[in-house]
């Protein structure tokens, strides 16, 4: 009998951590799979400059024109090619909560991965990331527009496992490799 797709699905807010935790798992020979290259894709369609603002309009363009489950519905192929592939499959940056039962309904064995790390944490890690560095401003404003405009607590509130991260990266990682012995 053929074994079912594991699909973990990475949440949490900005600078949590959620793309350590995709490196982490793709060092594991994981496929990783991430949300936000469609909103890499918009852009380059639009010829819009990758910022902030732009990042924002599109994200929230695209769920205006398809519904709160576009990301999901976009992903959806790359998927379905992947599990040729590999029988598990990292999701990095589940949002809405319309993604999520979108999802569910066609991957039944979803499991969400809630890495969590507090808004002083994150707003720091914001700040001080050599790509598109975020103001405590700006990085306030972007959680606020996540989780009012994109539905993002819920996946968070019922997550199957939270992962801490607000201390050192090798304590991050000790608590990634226990969930990786338990789920995977």
């Amino acid at each position: 009998m053929n074994e079912p797709l594991k699909l973990i699905a990475l949440v949490g807010m900005p600078g949590a951590g959620k793309s350590v935790a995709a490196d982490f798992f793709k060092k594991k020979g994981i496929p990783i799979l991430r949300f936000g290259d469609q909103t890499d894709i918009g852009l380059k369609e639009y010829n819009l400059e990758r910022n902030e603002k732009n990042e924002r309009w599109y994200r929230e363009k695209l769920r205006a024109d398809l519904g709160m489950a576009a990301m999901a519905i976009k992903i959806e192929p790359r998927i379905l090619e992947a599990e040729k592939q590999s029988k598990v499959i990292i999701l990095d940056g589940l949002y809405s909560w319309e993604e999520y039962l979108y999802l569910i309904k066609k991957f039944p064995h979803l499991i969400l991965l809630h890495i969590y790390a507090s808004s002083k944490v994150r707003y720091k890690r914001l700040a001080e990331r050599s790509v598109r560095p975020l103001t405590l401003e700006e990085s306030k404003s972007r959680d606020y527009a996540e989780i009012e405009n994109l539905n993002k607590g819920g996946p968070i509130a019922i997550a199957d496992y939270t992962v801490i991260n607000m201390d050192d990266e090798k304590t991050f990682y000790k608590e990634l490799e226990i969930f990786y012995s338990k789920y995977l």
